[in-house]
């Protein structure tokens, strides 16, 4: 799905010998290829158009994805934001909506807003490629690597991700748990272990019909930040993407894992915020 990107006659925009990284192309592969949910859709999940718009049903909350360009404005814009938020405000949800600082129309941010959607703080979203942040992973002494599916791994990895970010993060268990029985060729779930303790955790996502591969829920105890597992994680994922022919990696990082990304090549190309809409008590 989406546009592969077409390299210029005489230049490649990911080549080992361009003293400078065309940005502009990775950009423009990340709008191509990135913005809907291609492949497989997850057990218990539907994905539904409204017009431009993808929405993805049966989360924890819904999800909005749309194209760089919604394509409609003014009132119209209005009522296809409010429709969103009213068809998850009947099933008792809240619903986010991503959305790209170079998206368009550029009143999009003000508009939701205006329809009761509260903006996350924004995060960096890096690109890299993959055969050149793939690499050995590098652990700690006493910490193995581990890639896990079954249920009680993935609570495990629910608990972690809980106890790092400080909220509840019990449903990622039955998220990843759905993506896995949908398909456990698309998505890599991994754990880092000292002895029977979680230390970090992450998530490779393989799009289908792109060249990118997702690299989600990179969290790392603080007892155990800056000992290199962040790091570790990036390259086994890196490693792993480019055995299954997947040439390039999408995060979309905090300001934390930013800069680690940028020393490993990733190249900042936009922000992405997601604008949160919550059903009243």
């Amino acid at each position: 799905m989406g546009d592969q990107l077409q390299d210029e006659p005489g230049r490649n925009p990911f080549g080992h010998h361009m003293t400078m990284v065309d940005t502009a192309a990775l950009l423009a592969a990340y709008d191509g290829q990135m913005r809907m949910a291609p492949g497989v859709v997850p057990s218990g999940y539907t994905h539904e158009y409204d017009g431009p718009l993808l929405r993805i049903v049966g989360a924890h909350v819904g999800r909005i994805r749309a194209p760089r360009d919604v394509g409609v404005t003014g009132a119209e814009l209005d009522r296809l934001i409010a429709r969103q938020r009213d068809y998850f405000h009947a099933r008792g949800q809240g619903v986010e909506w991503k959305l790209r600082a170079h998206d368009l129309p550029t009143d999009l941010p003000e508009r939701l807003v205006a329809a009761g959607f509260v903006p996350e703080a924004p995060s960096t979203v890096l690109l890299g490629r993959a055969d050149e942040v793939a690499a050995d992973p590098v652990l700690p002494d006493g910490v193995t690597l581990r890639q896990v599916s079954r249920a009680e791994d993935l609570r495990r990895f629910a608990d972690h991700q809980t106890e790092v970010i400080g909220t509840d993060c019990s449903w990622v268990a039955a998220d990843l748990g759905a993506q896995v029985s949908a398909d456990p060729g698309l998505i890599t779930v991994l754990v880092a272990e000292a002895g029977d303790r979680v230390v970090c955790t992450a998530v490779a996502v393989y799009l289908p019909g792109t060249e990118f591969v997702a690299l989600l829920g990179g969290a790392t105890l603080p007892a155990w930040q800056g000992r290199g597992l962040y790091r570790a994680m990036i390259a086994a994922r890196a490693r792993e993407a480019v055995a299954r022919g997947f040439r390039l990696l999408h995060v979309d990082a905090s300001p934390a894992s930013a800069p680690i990304l940028r020393r490993c090549g990733f190249h900042e190309i936009t922000t992405s915020t997601h604008y949160q809409w919550t059903p009243p008590q």
